[in-house]
């Protein structure tokens, strides 16, 4: 039977309430995948109202984050980088993504998760999921052309190769390049892949 929503705001003298909504969010991302969970569908589960969810993570991406015990998530992390001019992206993202997996509090949680979904299939659902919805989306939102669904899978195979290579394998002499060199020899192959093939 499912428990009646506790009120609007703060709970009061409900110090894990926190912990039971994550609870519940990380057993519905896992069982059900991201496109499926809603905020509301968490709340009713957790008995408590779909605002102290917004209250407490801000947004499914953020509620996604915390469930899935990642002090960043990847497109809370995007979507930081998504900000500003169009032309700068490349540079931008890059050097997001190197701070937030050479962080040392964030790293870890990162590595686990992307190892998590080399070997669980289910991980692997759902972070394929995220990754199309507010990754690959996202990007393909900011750059409204016909074929930007295309352009920006191209980018999220780069980042994701990047990281696999650098942060996971750590093979060099990438694992150990400086960022700025990083992202000077980088950049260029990502704002190709944002413009897309020549036209012939």
């Amino acid at each position: 039977m499912m428990n009646k929503p506790r009120g609007r705001g703060r709970p009061a003298g409900r110090t894990e309430t926190r912990a039971e909504i994550l609870a519940v969010a990380r057993r519905r991302f896992l069982a059900d995948g991201y496109d499926r969970v809603t905020m509301r569908g968490v709340a009713e589960e957790a008995g408590v109202d779909a605002a102290l969810i917004s209250y407490h993570f801000g947004s499914k991406r953020g509620l996604f984050g915390a469930a899935m015990q990642l002090p960043a998530s990847p497109p809370e992390i995007l979507a930081a980088a998504l900000e500003g001019p169009l032309n700068t992206l490349p540079e931008r993202v890059i050097r997001a993504l190197c701070a937030a997996w050479e962080d040392p509090e964030r790293a870890p949680a990162l590595r686990t998760l992307a190892q998590a979904a080399v070997r669980d299939p289910e991980v692997a659902r759902l972070f394929r999921e995220v990754a199309e919805r507010e990754m690959i989306g996202r990007i393909a939102e900011r750059l409204r052309t016909a074929d930007a669904a295309r352009r920006a899978a191209v980018v999220g195979s780069q980042l994701a190769g990047l990281i696999f290579v650098r942060y996971i394998l750590g093979i060099e002499p990438l694992a150990s390049m400086p960022t700025d060199e990083l992202v000077a020899r980088v950049a260029p192959a990502l704002r190709a892949a944002l413009a897309g093939p020549p036209r012939r």
